[in-house]
């Protein structure tokens, strides 16, 4: 009984970790990160970042192409290896497959998308602008807003979700953490002034 669940388990962690190769590796290379800020201070808001928030989303949407992989092996696993092991491949790996299209569907957007990256990008241009919130603008992508670090106005009410750079709560941490959130913000957006 508790081989067949290990089994069941052991299929289910590699298939996880598959489809989340492309959110958990790319983006963390350190030359991908040079140009920003280390984790957690605030990001400037420039065409990096918005690259960077575009990326996200590529490497989000790039899970479904990922879990070719375990589906392919838990359904060689089911015909002629481990059965649990190839149930836990299918099960996960399915699931993220069913999530994804069922959120797409339903409306239900991930962190990463392009009407936060347009936004960020009127944040950028009202800045470069004589509309500007003060003499000097500064747009920085804090935790929980975008704020003008001149004047802190608040210029955007949308937290920050993960970005890619490397975690400062250490790898194993930092890893524990995405995992659970699946790159999403971990605090609320605060109310637009």
């Amino acid at each position: 009984m508790w081989s067949v669940f290990f089994e069941f388990l052991i299929g289910a962690v590699i298939a996880y970790m598959i489809t989340r190769i492309p959110f958990l590796t790319f983006p963390r290379i350190k030359s991908w990160n040079e140009q920003f800020s280390p984790h957690p201070e605030p990001i400037y808001i420039d065409e990096y970042l918005i690259q960077r928030l575009l990326h996200m989303r590529l490497f989000y949407w790039l899970a479904l192409f990922f879990a070719i992989i375990p589906l392919s092996f838990g359904w060689f696993s089911l015909a002629y290896g481990s059965a649990p092991i190839g149930f836990g491949m299918w099960a996960v790996s399915g699931w993220l497959v069913l999530s994804r299209v069922t959120g797409l569907l339903a409306g239900d957007d991930h962190p990463w998308t392009k009407q936060l990256a347009m936004e960020l990008q009127l944040v950028r241009n009202k800045a470069e602008s004589d509309e500007s919130c003060c003499n000097l603008p500064y747009p920085m992508w804090e935790v929980s807003a975008v704020r003008c670090r001149s004047c802190f106005k608040n210029l955007l009410n949308h937290s920050r979700p993960d970005l890619g750079r490397p975690r400062s709560d250490g790898w194993i941490m930092g890893f524990i953490r995405l995992i659970l959130t699946d790159g999403r913000p971990i605090l609320a957006s605060e109310e637009e002034e």
